[in-house]
């Protein structure tokens, strides 16, 4: 094995669900990686709200782990059968536990390279967002001119590179944000129009803007508080794409809801889009195609030490964050 590691460093670890002061920073005995492994050092993660589901326990993950799945970084050593990865690459991984740490262990097969052109902090922060970004308008549904989008959340990680994205893909994008700070954002990263909730109903002025027609396809990462309201603001054949539920999950609800105009309700999640290796570097090699272009900025507006997860934790689940939030080991 080829290496220049050690086992003992500094993470976080979860114990037990709950708010934020579960999140431990502790030693952590990260190992050797084995068959088809790597492990890399870590200069930068991604914080994700689906962190946050994790860590309250909504997904059921067994305790104690640690958490994070977006990260970039150096491939320091290399287990048995390793191929296509050597001691000294810069990479990005995403979709494996283990982030909030100094070192982490991942399968090779998980890596992607990072260009040259992009530091470590960006790729940290845009890996998990922007490959998502990319499934949603590019796979889930192919935006194209033809289309008006509704976009929730529009100032947060994904969104902000969802309104970017599908401006530069000729869309009519509607953006919803919480304040006037997050709408000024929205509107630099390419809306149309923006709608702030606290001040009016986000699916009248959705529809007073489509002059009753509605839009092709919402984006909601918010869940029950906006569910019936994307759906009510959706035209006929219309995409209702649920990828996130930050105020909950929507309250149940009856298929014959969809009828009345015939909608498509989907909950994509990007394992599935990534569901083999060609998949998976064909959808990091757009995002960073468009970054590397200029098409995408990548809005990394907040920093926190690791040593600081607790904290950045509250602030993202109490929208004092905008774009995305990186975390230095």
């Amino acid at each position: 094995m080829d290496q220049v590691s050690q086992t003992m460093v500094k993470g976080i670890k979860v114990y037990t669900p709950g708010g934020p002061e579960v999140l431990k920073y502790e030693e952590l005995d990260v190992g050797e990686p084995g068959e088809g492994q790597v492990k890399i050092r870590i200069k930068a993660v991604g914080l994700n709200f689906i962190d946050v589901y994790f860590r309250k326990g909504a997904y059921g993950a067994k305790m104690p782990y640690v958490p994070g799945f977006e990260s970039a970084g150096e491939v320091i050593a290399i287990g048995p059968g390793v191929t296509d990865a050597k001691v000294g690459d810069k990479v990005g991984c995403m979709g494996a536990f283990g982030a909030y740490a100094e070192e982490q262990i991942v399968p090779a097969r998980a890596l992607v390279p990072i260009p040259e052109s992009v530091d470590f902090i960006k790729a940290g922060a845009i890996l998990l967002k922007g490959m998502t970004a990319q499934m949603l308008l590019r796979k889930t549904f192919k935006v194209g001119p033809e289309h008006t989008i509704l976009v929730h959340a529009a100032a947060g990680g994904v969104g902000s590179l969802l309104c970017q994205w599908a401006r530069s893909l000729g869309a009519q994008v509607i953006g919803c944000v919480s304040n006037e700070e997050k709408a000024r954002q929205a509107t630099e990263d390419g809306c149309h129009h923006v709608i702030i909730y606290s001040k009016e109903d986000f699916g009248k002025r959705v529809m007073a803007i489509t002059n009753n027609s509605g839009v092709h396809v919402v984006y909601d990462s918010v869940g029950r508080d906006t569910f019936q309201g994307s759906l009510d603001c959706l035209a006929t054949r219309g995409y209702m794409i649920s990828y996130g539920q930050s105020s909950g999950a929507p309250d149940p609800f009856t298929m014959s809801i969809l009828a009345p105009k015939s909608l498509f309700l989907t909950r994509p999640s990007l394992i599935q889009y990534t569901t083999n290796r060609d998949e998976l570097l064909e959808i990091a090699n757009d995002l960073f195609h468009n970054v590397e272009a200029g098409v995408l900025k990548v809005r990394v507006n907040q920093t926190y030490p690791l040593s600081d997860a607790a904290k950045a934790h509250d602030d993202i689940e109490n929208r004092r964050t905008t774009g995305s939030t990186v975390l230095i080991p």
